[in-house]
């Protein structure tokens, strides 16, 4: 063999060596829902952050995986001692993903985009307390606040506050222009949204290993577990059909991770209308209710029961599910205390998701044992649940997993669907705005949950486990869900 022949050889085998180690720079995370738009600034189902939070999009500080608050495009800030001025130091350099710069001028823009009178921001009323935006320099940024806001950081961290250009804001529902690590690249409706790395991201201590990123929507389960078993998937952060996790365990490619979310499942009542005004009705329905049987039929046992809307993640967590424990007993004399000695109907609109319509299944059987009938009607999840529950409040019960995380509030806010209208429960979220000590917040989120477990204007079942399915060569995707999200600014294969 000629010495030219055996160079060719050894180089061709190095360079196979060297294209068989490389690792992937491509990844296809599966979702079970697609968002209808992609800008969390106007939309606010949470498969739109899904998609765009901390990939597309960045706010001024955000929540990490532990779900503190930290730095973002804002690199510090400070508080005044009266709670009423936050100044922000933003960072230089930083652009658009179409080039325009981002500046305290485009984050004053942003804010006020948000909380203006055309405002279409989900989360609008995050901004009801900033009473002015100030830009006095390119790297500052003054907020000043009409009263003490304690969750103002904790907001500004959410995907509804996420800065957008004023060049691009109009479009970016179906062309988003952020400044985060990915740029967005194409949206095939029904199938796909594709990414690409920011060659020009601002974060050069982040190095960001993924040159894509494709984000495929499949809604069925089966269909699901199909394609990450023949890797046409790499990753299911979260894996929706929870009866099939056991069929990955023998797959030496895949690893199966079991996390935290802050989706809490709840059967909410429209309070204002017969017999869910009458909180006897409501209590003795919640004592028709067996968690645990609600979790093994719902979500194959998987799941932590709660006894009001709140997580065993958040401050101030007590666990309430002894208020009302299930006891049909009790249920059936307190529906007869109410007048309803031999139970009434009621129709649920129940949203054609997994968990929604088993849960509800389960429910419909527990009703029965107390006298109350139960009609399931399958409602079209987001479109005509929107638009019949929690626009329309047209509904007697409904149920869904709640994904915001602390958002307790939300019985305190007029209007909402559950039609829940308790002047102190209200009196006590403003006292929480209104406070920044943690321990003093911690004891008053407290109270507010007592209150929700004996009101029960809603039935608490119980939060959803994060059920993620991936690759086991990838390494950075998280395993806990402070908030809805798939980062993928750590994500990366191993060799």
């Amino acid at each position: 063999m000629s010495n030219r022949l055996v160079i060719g050889v050894l180089a061709g085998l190095a360079l196979m060596a060297g294209q068989a180690s490389a690792a992937k720079t491509t990844l296809v995370v599966g979702m079970n829902i697609e968002p209808a738009g992609l800008d969390p600034t106007v939309a606010a189902p949470v498969a739109v952050g899904q998609v765009t939070w901390q990939n597309v999009f960045e706010g001024l500080v955000a929540l990490d995986r532990s779900g503190a608050i930290v730095p973002g495009l804002a690199e510090s800030w400070t508080i005044s001692p009266d709670g009423l001025v936050y100044t922000f130091k933003l960072r230089s350099g930083v652009a658009f993903h179409d080039g325009s710069p981002f500046d305290a001028s485009v984050a004053r823009f942003t804010l006020d985009r948000a909380r203006g009178p055309q405002s279409l921001n989900p989360q609008k009323r995050f901004f009801s307390t900033i009473a002015a935006v100030e830009a006095p320099d390119a790297t500052t940024l003054v907020v000043r606040l009409s009263q003490p806001t304690g969750n103002l950081l904790y907001w500004l961290a959410w995907p509804a506050a996420v800065m957008v250009s004023p060049t691009t804001a109009d479009g970016d529902a179906t062309h988003p222009v952020g400044t985060g690590p990915f740029r967005f690249v194409s949206w095939q409706k029904g199938d796909r949204v594709e990414l690409a790395r920011n060659g020009d991201y601002w974060n050069h201590a982040t190095p960001i290993a993924l040159e894509t990123a494709t984000f495929r929507f499949i809604a069925d389960a089966q269909a699901e577990a199909a394609a990450l078993k023949s890797g046409d998937v790499d990753a299911f952060p979260e894996f929706g059909a929870p009866e099939l996790m056991a069929s990955f365990k023998d797959d030496p490619r895949l690893v199966t991770v079991i996390g935290n979310t802050e989706l809490k499942v709840v059967a909410g009542m429209n309070n204002a209308v017969k017999p869910f005004s009458d909180a006897r009705v409501r209590r003795a329905l919640m004592l028709a209710v067996d968690r645990q049987m609600v979790i093994d039929g719902a979500w194959s046992g998987y799941g932590t029961a709660i006894g009001s809307h709140y997580t065993p993640n958040d401050p101030g967590y007590v666990d309430l599910t002894g208020v009302y424990p299930h006891d049909v007993a009790k249920a059936k004399a307190l529906l007869a205390e109410a007048g309803y000695p031999d139970g009434f109907a009621f129709t649920m609109k129940a949203p054609q998701m997994a968990y929604a319509m088993r849960s509800a299944e389960v429910l419909q059987a527990m009703f029965a044992d107390i006298g109350v009938t139960m009609t399931i009607e399958p409602t079209e999840f987001p479109a005509k649940w929107v638009q019949d529950v929690f626009k329309g409040r047209t509904y007697a019960m409904t149920i869904v997993a709640h994904a915001e995380p602390m958002d307790i509030d939300i019985y305190a806010r007029d209007p909402y669907y559950f039609n829940y209208a308790d002047p102190a429960f209200a009196a006590l979220m403003r006292e929480v705005e209104a406070t920044t000590d943690p321990t003093a917040r911690a004891t008053l989120y407290a109270a507010a949950q007592r209150k929700l477990a004996e009101d029960v204007p809603a039935l608490y079942l119980f939060a959803m486990p994060k059920l993620g399915v991936w690759d086991r060569r990838l390494t950075g995707l998280w395993q806990n869900e402070p908030i809805p999200s798939n980062v993928l600014t750590d994500v990366r294969w191993s060799d």
